[in-house]
């Protein structure tokens, strides 16, 4: 328990309490080893209530084991998972994340990204960069490390899921399947991760003869309503898809969620499939096809990276595998002729 009212513990309060030099209470604090006396000496500043001061140990050793992360939304499921892995990781090596949300704004962008560069956070993890406004272009000219995570952009390391190849998996078993009319929800034409399973699923589609003209493809967020509005346009084409890819889960649930109201039956007359592998996916009443992405593990990789990077590493892009996770809403036999 702190004893000392408001006042900050310090160094030699813990020297006095336990009888020792204040040199002595440095050396047990800044190590993990050290013996009995070292162990007791951290004991009894973790009593007496002592907390590190990280800003001047930052100044003192030129870092602040502040590592910065950008993501659009921490509600989403994906991101918030990727997080965590970050987030872990990080604490095993001794680091410390801090989180921002910039909702995919560019001007919050901007000046979160300001914000983590006045904490003097010493790499950052993004998760938001656009295609169309790339920011971190200018973030970078502060001389951080960055590494972007679940989307990429020329020119900077990134660590991403091979989305391109889920997409072509996500084709080949709709057409398996014996469906030829096949729409796309594309989720942001901003995000290069989401263009990239567009562009998986149409090439695959092409090279088994069947053609997604564009018509067939349309925009939206990747959340619910914009599942549900990217598939009400889908459905009001003369003739509509009997498949659907969508490049997140939460925009096939969405989906499916509307094809209940139309009075469509997922995974007999109509499939969908979705892109992540939510947990949620495994236990909706019909349960989602989706193309499984290693959520954690990318946040991992991510944090291994940019520790690498913060010690003056050079460091590659990594893209890690996808696997098809067939499930109802794809049905369980080929599509009658």
């Amino acid at each position: 328990m702190n004893n000392s009212g408001t006042r900050r513990v310090t160094l030699d309060d813990i020297a006095q309490a336990a009888g020792v030099h204040r040199s002595t209470v440095s050396r047990a604090l800044r190590s993990t080893g050290g013996g009995a006396q070292a162990l007791r000496i951290r004991e009894l500043a973790a009593e007496l209530g002592w907390m590190p001061d990280l800003i001047a140990a930052g100044l003192r050793n030129q870092r602040m084991q502040l590592i910065g992360i950008l993501v659009p939304r921490l509600t989403d499921q994906v991101l918030s998972t990727i997080f965590e892995g970050i987030d872990h990781a990080l604490a095993q090596q001794g680091w410390q994340a801090v989180v921002a949300s910039t909702w995919d704004d560019p001007s919050r962008q901007r000046s979160r990204a300001r914000m983590l560069l006045a904490h003097r956070v010493d790499g950052l993890v993004v998760a938001d960069n656009r295609e169309d406004d790339p920011y971190i272009v200018d973030v970078a000219s502060h001389g951080v490390p960055i590494l972007l995570v679940n989307r990429s952009y020329p020119g900077f390391p990134s660590i991403t899921c091979d989305d391109e190849l889920g997409g072509r998996l996500a084709a080949d078993h709709l057409i398996d399947l014996g469906h030829r009319r096949l729409g796309i929800i594309a989720g942001m034409p901003y995000a290069r991760s989401l263009r990239n399973r567009v562009r998986g699923f149409r090439d695959a589609a092409r090279a088994r003869g069947v053609d997604v003209d564009d018509e067939l493809v349309v925009h939206s967020t990747i959340y619910p309503s914009g599942g549900r509005e990217a598939g009400a346009r889908l459905l009001a084409l003369p003739h509509p898809p009997t498949a659907f890819f969508a490049v997140n889960d939460a925009a096939a649930i969405g989906l499916m969620g509307l094809l209940r109201e139309r009075g469509r039956t997922v995974g007999d007359d109509v499939s969908v499939i979705g892109f992540n592998d939510v947990p949620e996916a495994a236990e909706l009443h019909v349960p989602l096809t989706t193309v499984r992405s290693p959520m954690r593990a990318l946040g991992s990789a991510a944090a291994a990276e940019v520790l690498r990077m913060v010690e003056g590493q050079k460091v590659d892009s990594q893209v890690l595998p996808t696997e098809l996770i067939r499930r109802a809403s794809t049905g369980q036999a080929p599509v009658p002729a």
